[in-house]
């Protein structure tokens, strides 16, 4: 990881030199590819620098989803200030959490301190430390707004606001919206903003047409988004149009499009070309395989998945801790399910 970071950085110097010798002048095609790359990169080695980051990486996989808990939480039924102080003589039972918070103050939020490494290490947060640990509650989870209800009929309705920090230090927040059932289908985002101002998020709407989005953003300005629009189910899933925006760049691909289209600054740039490369494991995605390979008008090329090579694994550590939300399930969705069963039906 320490030698992709230090690739970006040099990566990202060098681009960001070229482009400098074209900020008074408008930038030709090419010219803002490389620029836009440039932004990308940078942003990417900036977040993972960041705590934000980590958070978001904080993975076990034998960790299973706490949707297997099926009941209605809302945020005034867990809201409150609460210290992590363990109780190990109530048994946890099927999805039931040990008692593991104990209220210290009013708060119309639900505010939670805890020792950081059950956050960067969620195993421990489900397994607890040995009752001799020392450890500080130097994190802190702030929900400002938060529903869980989900049933054992696959209906769901789930909203969560949330920020974060570190011995006083804000590391950003975190907002996801979701919702299913048998007849609407399933729809979700998820986005994390990080404190340098960056933003990353994803989208997905089922239906007859599935709509699906990856976006990194500085502020308003976004750097990097791709959209997938497919139609069919399972298998027979087709795509019907896919738009990679990187700047003020557009690729897009339609089925009524006889080739793929270039944009710049929302003009079509009939010179130009593009092919889309799908290898062996891509699912459509470039943040998984996808490949984009650009021609310009004067006949060279510029491979997208080079350029960005030393993001992309970044990006899609990111996309996939995104679309799991393993940061509310793993870790905000135990905690709240923990307060919740405790204070209501094991209260003492």
């Amino acid at each position: 990881m320490k030698k992709s970071v230090l690739t970006i950085a040099f990566i990202s110097s060098i681009m960001a030199w070229s482009c400098s010798r074209f900020e008074t002048e408008k930038l030709n095609l090419r010219q803002s590819v490389e620029k836009s790359v440039a932004d990308v990169n940078n942003a990417i080695h900036v977040i993972s620098e960041t705590r934000g980051y980590d958070i978001l990486c904080a993975d076990d996989a034998a960790l299973k989803s706490e949707t297997d808990f099926r009941d209605s939480i809302t945020l005034d039924m867990v809201a409150g200030i609460y210290d992590f102080k363990p109780d190990l003589s109530h048994h946890h039972q099927f999805f039931i959490p040990y008692r593991m918070f104990e209220r210290t103050g009013e708060s119309d939020m639900m505010v939670v301190n805890l020792p950081k490494e059950l956050v960067f290490h969620p195993r421990s947060l489900h397994t607890l430390p040995p009752a001799d640990s020392i450890l500080k509650n130097d994190f802190t989870i702030t929900a400002s707004d938060y529903n869980f209800y989900y049933t054992w009929f696959n209906q769901f309705d789930y909203k969560l606001n949330a920020g974060f920090e570190l011995d006083s230090e804000d590391l950003g927040s975190f907002d996801v919206v979701a919702s299913g059932s048998k007849d609407s289908g399933i729809s979700y985002s998820s986005e994390y903003t990080f404190t340098e101002g960056y933003t990353i998020g994803v989208s997905f709407e089922s239906g007859d047409s599935s709509v699906s989005s990856f976006v990194l953003a500085d502020g308003d300005d976004i750097l990097l988004k791709e959209t997938h629009i497919k139609v069919g189910q399972g298998f027979h899933k087709k795509e019907r149009l896919y738009i990679l925006t990187l700047g003020n760049v557009e690729i897009r691909r339609g089925t009524a499009i006889d080739s793929i289209q270039v944009f710049l600054d929302g003009v079509l740039q009939k010179e130009a070309g593009a092919k889309i490369i799908d290898p062996a494991g891509s699912d459509g995605s470039f943040c998984r395989h996808r490949d984009i390979l650009l021609t310009f008008d004067d006949g060279t090329t510029m491979n997208l998945s080079e350029l960005l090579a030393p993001s992309r694994e970044i990006l899609r550590t990111l996309f996939d801790s995104l679309h799991s939300m393993r940061l509310a399930k793993h870790i905000v969705d135990y905690i709240a399910i923990s307060i919740y069963y405790h204070s209501h039906y094991q209260p003492g």
